[in-house]
């Protein structure tokens, strides 16, 4: 009997311990009597000891800063952040998730997300990482002050106070910090930045990789090349300000003709090198299939002719463009009889193309002060005209009109898409400029997505082309 009361005592002695262990953990570093301050103030964990539930690591992974979180697991570095955990306290600068969801570059993440590239992801995480903690009193506090600490990927971070527009505030490289002890554990420190830190050598291997893959063919430069646009010799273009108008019309600056032939391989940029057309280009194309009910349109510009192509050197040479985008639910009501002409697909995209940077408000705006807007389009010379109906902006007239469905689907500053619910054709007074031309009421025949693409590639296979779109396979 004596030996199970003192058994029990025993028990009970060693929960209320536990207890007190778990409470001394629990508290805050400046309410935490000096044994506990003393504890957390060493080396958080033994070697091979498990990750306390306070640790900062957990709280990296339970935080606001998600996006981050996701990134340190698809680098596998979880391990080893556990057993710099163990040895050091650690102080972790955070990109907010709005740095690494809409502002990082989607290329970019693209090659930090590909298997190949791990141990770039992992040198870019753990360039955000100093084994050493240091508190916003730690960090500089004039402008005179530069701290200087190693990084877990053997890389050198610059603490200093910001000048200019930064001024007052807290500068690690060139991202400010915006939360500075977002995050106070025991065993380490959050703080929040801006913007993603990308260490040089990272910085290299991307733009190395991404010159081999835009390098697609050589140009030869013993022979001379006559310009198809002014049919004379062409020379080094002078160097044009950024933002300056085009030395040429659009009209001018296009392709002489649309064809059905294979589009050219893409240079690495425009002639002046201010406006990198091609990625603006392949931008708004992945943003067409991310929103969704616009993979037809989507699918021409990609596979089925030079039209993308076209667009990128245009932008890559200053011009500006509207998009006037159909549906995929309008694209599959075009019947064989309205593609049966050669260059149907490629008249049909150029008649929706505006040389104007247009959004939903300034066409908007424009309907309702002038009531009928008349815009040129890349279809020389036919234009559409808009006017207001029901709150919103109709393009053409009749039962060819089509309504601003989706408005302000992509926006750069340099192409504008907008999305609308209909086809557009040229009026039927337009009919002796072109073969090809609308009815004047939409016909009605049996649907069936993808009808353009097919016919497209019926015509390929006529003429003896060979098609670089995977659905005539």
């Amino acid at each position: 009997m004596d030996s199970q009361i003192y058994g029990s005592s025993k028990l009970v002695c060693v929960v209320f311990l536990s207890i007190l262990l778990g409470l001394s953990t629990a508290l805050p570093e400046e309410s935490a009597p000096a044994t506990v301050k003393r504890l957390s103030s060493s080396k958080p964990l033994s070697v091979g000891q498990q990750i306390n539930s306070n640790s900062v690591l957990v709280a990296l992974l339970d935080s606001h800063y998600t996006e981050l979180a996701e990134l340190v697991e698809k680098a596998l570095l979880l391990q080893t952040l556990e057993a710099a955990v163990s040895q050091h306290n650690l102080t972790i600068f955070a990109p907010r998730n709005e740095a690494l969801e809409r502002e990082l570059d989607p290329e970019f993440k693209r090659f930090l997300l590909e298997p190949g590239n791990l141990k770039s992801l992992q040198t870019l995480l753990l360039f955000h990482i100093i084994p050493t903690r240091i508190r916003s009193s730690d960090l500089p506090s004039s402008s005179e002050e530069l701290i200087r600490h190693k990084t877990l990927s053997n890389d050198h971070l610059h603490l200093a106070t910001g000048n200019g527009k930064d001024s007052g505030h807290v500068m690690v490289d060139l991202a400010k910090v915006v939360s500075p002890d977002d995050v106070v554990r025991p065993d380490g420190v959050i703080h929040g930045i801006e913007r993603l830190l990308i260490p040089r050598s990272v910085e290299e291997n991307f733009n190395q990789r991404r010159n081999l893959q835009s390098i697609s063919a050589i140009l030869p430069q013993a022979a001379p090349e006559v310009d198809p646009r002014t049919h004379r010799l062409k020379k080094p273009s002078p160097p044009v300000a950024a933002g300056a108008s085009p030395v040429l019309p659009i009209y001018d600056a296009l392709a002489p003709g649309p064809s059905l032939a294979p589009a050219p391989a893409p240079g690495p940029g425009g002639p002046h090198h201010h406006f990198d057309g091609e990625s603006q280009v392949k931008d708004f194309i992945h943003t067409l299939l991310h929103y969704g009910g616009y993979n037809e349109l989507a699918d021409i510009l990609v596979n089925l002719t030079s039209m993308a192509v076209e667009m990128g050197r245009l932008v890559s040479e200053g011009y500006v463009l509207t998009v006037l985008a159909p549906n995929d639910e309008a694209m599959a009501k075009l019947t064989s009889d309205q593609l049966s002409e050669p260059g149907a697909p490629e008249q049909i995209v150029y008649y929706h193309i505006i040389p104007e940077y247009q959004t939903e408000e300034s066409m908007y705006n424009s309907v309702r002060r002038f009531g009928k807007v008349r815009y040129d389009t890349l279809r020389l010379p036919h234009i559409v005209v808009a006017e207001e109906s029901d709150g919103s902006v109709k393009f053409g007239q009749g039962d060819g009109s089509a309504y601003l469905f989706d408005p302000d689907i992509y926006i750069d500053g340099r192409i504008s898409v907008q999305g609308i619910d209909g086809v557009l054709f040229p009026p039927e007074e337009s009919k002796p400029v072109t073969k090809f031309a609308a009815p004047a009421a939409k016909v009605v025949a049996k649907q069936r997505r993808g009808k353009l693409l097919e016919m497209t590639c019926k015509m390929l296979g006529a003429v003896g082309q060979d098609s670089r779109f995977s659905s005539c396979n």
